[in-house]
């Protein structure tokens, strides 16, 4: 497994409650996310990353609003195309 070791400023939380260990698992969340909602990695591999079940990733994109399922728009309108055209 890899291993990052980030240098974050002592002030820049200082009205969190938050404790190292619950920013690494934030900073984990987070770049799931990120990576996820670029399309870069899978839900597994997301939810893999911030260490939680898929579903419970799942939950935690709804909770913030976030798409749960990636759409290429260009993918669809093609389905669509060929959907009209078989029918």
């Amino acid at each position: 497994m890899t291993q990052v070791t980030l240098n974050i400023p002592d002030d820049l939380f200082e009205n969190s409650d938050d404790t190292s260990i619950d920013l690494a698992q934030r900073l984990q969340l987070a770049a799931a996310i990120y990576w996820y909602t670029r399309g870069e990695i899978s839900q597994g591999k997301a939810a893999q990353l911030a260490e939680m079940t898929r579903k419970k990733f799942l939950e935690r994109l709804a909770h913030e609003n976030l798409d749960v399922f990636q759409v290429d728009l260009e993918d669809l309108a093609q389905e669509l195309v060929l959907d009209c055209r078989l029918t």
